[in-house]
């Protein structure tokens, strides 16, 4: 589990085809080497990847992460290539402070982004979830956007709005999110769970 609290902006290395549809992405990360044992998780832009193997470079930490054929289809991670930047979390622990909200690196699909509006102290953007998707996005709740926990503030049909603090702006991705990039989305877990509880009445 995550909380959507992103720690570190990685950058790809490099983007190797393996056996299986599989693809090998190596990602550099300030992350200590020793932090990073194999078989641990790390969300890569929202994405759950478990570490496969470690190293360093020109003093530079990376890891790498097998994708798997469904990763590849419906999340971004098939358009990450050498330069590529991408949110880094690794997973909660017990007693760490939940800051945002419970994220399980399961990305449901992509989020357009439709709009963005540059404001004096924040940016606004302006997203469209597929159908299937948006009816677990309301008012005052929670997404995860490429990894990134936010607050949904207004919804109209399929599209929704989210406001990015300049903090966030600068130490994620964000700042460089442009209108119709996509961005990958995980729902809320209890959004989805309370519609399944209304489905089955």
């Amino acid at each position: 589990m995550f909380t959507g609290i992103v720690t570190d902006l990685g950058e790809i290395r490099s983007v190797d085809a393996k056996a299986n549809n599989l693809s090998r992405l190596t990602i550099y990360t300030r992350y200590p080497r020793e932090e990073l044992v194999e078989g641990a998780s790390v969300a890569c832009n929202g994405v759950c990847l478990t570490v496969v193997d470690t190293g360093e470079e020109d003093g530079r930490t990376w890891f790498a992460a097998d994708a798997a054929a469904e990763t590849l289809a419906i999340t971004s991670v098939g358009r990450w290539r050498h330069g590529s930047r991408i949110n880094l979390e690794r997973p909660l622990k017990i007693g760490d402070e939940l800051g945002g909200h419970l994220v399980a690196g399961h990305v449901d699909g992509l989020a357009k982004v439709i709009a963005r509006d540059d404001m004096t102290d924040m940016a606004r953007f302006t997203l469209r979830a597929p159908p299937v998707l948006a009816r677990f996005i309301a008012p005052k709740g929670s997404v995860a956007l490429d990894g990134v926990s936010l607050t949904v503030n207004q919804v109209s049909g399929d599209d929704f709005t989210v406001l990015i603090i300049p903090h966030t702006l600068t130490v994620t991705t964000f700042g460089g999110l442009r209108q119709g990039d996509d961005v990958n989305l995980e729902v809320d877990t209890m959004a989805r769970y309370a519609a399944r509880l209304i489905e089955t009445r």
